[in-house]
């Protein structure tokens, strides 16, 4: 059965972990620039990362919530270096289900229908939402980089549900793996899709010339709890110029952060 334990201890919240979901970060303000939450979050990352280092199993499924979540997840990462890097990974299912929302809507069909949406990059306005390669044709595409921002705006609060359920999609993936399949649901390689979803993961050794050592946002497929890149896709020029831009603003916050955490 499933028991709560509320505590503030390092050793109690930590001890044994199979899965951690770091959700707590410097809340984000409107208005606020995404370098003025970076000091503030080494700071927490770095001391979660020592602490699942210490106390967690090494096994551990990391996913990082807490914005900025791709360098708060490679800061993280950092500071638990007996836990492999490919055990940690940053939210970014919640831009993806809102990119496969809208191209749905343009389309008139449900959101399950859409397949092969790509979020490349950061969790920030400079993020790719890819769609040339959804298996949905769509004319144009709305400005999916500030959906967040929207939101926020109109609630005055952050967009909790939405993001829960993608916190849980993108756990479910990691524990139960994907399938390749086809609108029939029939195994074919020309018409397979990916994780319909998502995730900031490790970029060293990626196949698409990401710069090394980032958290950065990838298509993936999932066996046996282990994560792969979905590779040879063709990517044209206005594609790979977004996707430097995006990996560029990931390298100052890389570097900007850990210049803060000291190493």
């Amino acid at each position: 059965f499933l028991k709560v334990i509320p505590t503030d201890k390092v050793d109690v919240a930590f001890k044994d972990l199979d899965a951690a979901i770091l959700v707590g970060s410097m809340p984000r303000r409107e208005g606020m620039e995404r370098k003025d939450l970076l000091k503030a979050n080494v700071a927490i990352f770095k001391s979660q990362g020592e602490a699942l280092d210490k106390y967690a199993k090494k096994t551990v499924k990391v996913l990082v919530v807490g914005n900025p979540a791709n360098t708060n997840c490679l800061i993280a990462a950092k500071s638990a270096p007996s836990i492999p890097k490919e055990n940690f990974s940053c939210l970014t299912r919640l831009d993806h289900n809102r990119a496969c929302s809208q191209v749905a809507m343009r389309c008139g069909i449900s959101a399950n229908s859409v397949k092969n949406m790509i979020i490349w990059g950061n969790h920030s306005s400079t993020q790719y939402p890819d769609i040339h390669h959804c298996k949905v044709n769509v004319q144009g595409k709305d400005d999916l980089q500030q959906r967040g921002a929207a939101v926020s705006k109109a609630r005055k609060l952050s967009s909790a549900m939405s993001a829960a359920k993608a916190i849980c999609d993108h756990m479910r993936d990691i524990w139960t793996g994907t399938t390749e399949v086809n609108f029939l649901g029939v195994l074919h390689n020309s018409q397979r899709h990916w994780v319909s979803s998502s995730m900031g993961v490790y970029s060293t050794g990626n196949p698409y010339g990401v710069p090394e050592d980032l958290i950065y946002s990838f298509p993936v497929s999932i066996k046996d709890k282990t994560w792969k890149i979905v590779d040879g896709l063709a990517i044209n020029d206005f594609s790979k110029a977004k996707m430097d831009a995006t990996a560029a603003e990931l390298v100052e916050e890389r570097d900007t952060a850990v210049s803060f955490l000291g190493v």
